[in-house]
């Protein structure tokens, strides 16, 4: 008995458009023109006789038929890809994680040529953004974001809960050893919204009057970027600055750290089902273990 099956590029170009409700979105994912995606959608359409996509001003939207389709073939191309998956040894094809800037950029970063060269075969994309990745829209497989407390919504790892510290550039506070009166003299930077400099003031015992914070906020990088170059002290977690305090680029101002909260890894419910996924996501935890409680090294 034959199937009646619609075109298979038509079906991917409408689960991706659909994941996403980006035609452009889809295209970047599938490697194709914004008008091949509108093209095969289209066609889809017309094969089923039922409209899947309205379009509105910021672009296009499911409709209750497209949505209800897509709710139905969307785990049938996960079976699919598990299956294709199943008849390879070697875990391969494109991963993506999503990630806070700095941990991306001073955690996984250094960890890349290592990786690249455990698995040749894996394509491994690391995006760098403040803005949390839809994963079940497949924005990315893995997302790693901090919280201050509890877990977060979805199947999720702790990577690190590394505590966080003062540092600054070598010199800028004598004796590269803070003390409560250097407080109200500098600019006090943070690597994350919450005012963690009157927690960790707290926790050190340090009575002081703090300077208010300035109403404008930089974004974590760049007053990463201003401390490093002698203005004011940056507090950061620990994990973050360890390659910089190894490299002299600064100094950890205080033996006394305070846990803040933790840096987790969120897996895509789908993305537990990929070998490719899985094993990324196993070697990153395994390559981090030392950032978890009772692992900590020490970065100076």
């Amino acid at each position: 008995m034959s199937r009646s099956l619609p075109s298979l590029n038509a079906l991917r170009a409408f689960e991706a458009a659909g994941r996403h409700e980006s035609f452009s979105r889809a295209a970047d994912e599938m490697g194709v023109s914004h008008s091949s995606i509108s093209r095969h959608v289209r066609g889809l359409e017309q094969r089923l006789g039922v409209q899947l996509f309205r379009d509105v001003a910021r672009g296009v939207v499911l409709t209750d038929e497209g949505r209800r389709y897509l709710q139905r073939i969307s785990p049938a191309f996960d079976v699919i890809g598990a299956a294709t998956e199943g008849l390879v040894d070697t875990p391969a094809g494109r991963v993506t994680i999503n990630s806070e800037p700095v941990f991306a950029a001073k955690v996984v970063a250094p960890l890349l040529a290592a990786f690249h060269l455990a698995f040749p075969d894996i394509e491994l994309r690391l995006v760098a953004s403040t803005d949390l990745a839809d994963l079940d829209r497949f924005e990315a497989d893995l997302a790693i974001r901090f919280a201050r407390r509890g877990v977060l919504d979805g199947p999720s790892d702790l990577i690190s809960d590394a505590p966080v510290y003062p540092y600054a550039a070598p010199g800028v506070v004598p004796g590269n050893v803070v003390c409560p009166r250097h407080l109200g003299q500098y600019r006090l930077y943070r690597d994350r919204g919450e005012d963690v400099w009157r927690d960790w003031c707290a926790h050190a015992g340090f009575e002081v009057a703090l300077p208010p914070l300035d109403s404008w906020r930089p974004t974590a990088a760049l007053a990463y970027e201003m401390a490093i170059h002698g203005d004011g002290l940056f507090m950061a977690s620990a994990e973050c600055m360890a390659g910089d305090v190894a490299a002299g680029r600064l100094v950890r101002l205080s033996e006394v750290g305070l846990q803040h909260g933790a840096f987790h890894l969120l897996t895509a419910d789908q993305g537990v089902r990929r070998k490719t996924v899985r094993a990324v996501r196993t070697w990153l935890l395994e390559r981090t273990a030392h950032l978890r409680s009772g692992h900590a090294q020490p970065d100076g």
